[in-house]
């Protein structure tokens, strides 16, 4: 025990102790910058291979999208020399279709032409035919006082004529007949009464003599052999 308290034991087992502990602190301090050398090496690695990973991946990428672009471009293509083909067909089609389209046009404006050309000469039909149905009706006075006929005015531009004094067993029972013009500006007897077998040839003869003044002796002639029929 004795020898535990001198103090150059003491001073001696202090020193070994100092320097033990000054070799751990070394080893430790050595094996953590050797940690650190080795961590940093593997971030390093670590960080190449994502590098390396990313750029891999970016490569992919790009070797698809051009794969995609040019299977892409090839139908494309595919469709182009289609169309192309095609182009000389489109070109006499849209051609073909031009000319029809112009002639089309054409026989528009003819259609036009001729319709507006006819409207006038209806027009002026119907302004002479409207004049003639006037005439007739203004001679009414004189028919009146000569063969007992009355001319009237209905709806649709047509004349009524009424004949009296026909029948002497009936004097004031009437026998009519109605007129018009058509737009060619031809007569037409559209109804008579009584019935008159002869009419539609006194029409015709009215049409083609275009004389009034002996149409109507004729159909007052007509009346009367049809009375005297009965």
């Amino acid at each position: 025990m004795a020898c535990i308290t001198d103090v150059d034991c003491v001073e001696c087992f202090n020193t070994t102790l100092e320097e033990i502990r000054s070799k751990l602190m070394s080893l430790v301090v050595a094996q953590i910058d050797q940690l650190e050398d080795s961590g940093h090496t593997h971030r390093q690695d670590v960080k190449a291979g994502l590098e390396q990973c990313w750029q891999k991946a970016k490569d992919d990428t790009i070797f698809r999208t051009m794969g995609m672009f040019s299977h892409v471009f090839e139908e494309s293509n595919v469709c182009l020399k289609e169309k192309r083909r095609e182009l000389p067909d489109l070109i006499a089609d849209t051609e073909e279709k031009g000319l029809i389209k112009e002639s089309l046009q054409q026989r528009m404006e003819r259609l036009r032409a001729e319709q507006a050309k006819r409207k006038e000469l209806v027009m002026a039909q119907n302004k002479a035919n409207k004049n003639r149905l006037k005439e007739l009706h203004s001679m009414s006075g004189l028919y009146q006082k000569y063969l007992a006929l009355e001319i009237r005015k209905i709806h649709g531009e047509k004349l009524q004529f009424v004949f009296r004094n026909m029948d002497p067993k009936d004097p004031e029972s009437p026998f009519t007949f109605i007129l018009s013009i058509s737009d060619e500006g031809v007569y037409r007897i559209e109804s008579c009464s009584p019935p008159l077998e002869c009419m539609a040839e006194l029409e015709k003869k009215l049409n083609e003599l275009n004389k009034f003044s002996a149409f109507i002796p004729n159909v007052r002639k007509a009346f009367k052999d049809l009375i005297s029929e009965h």
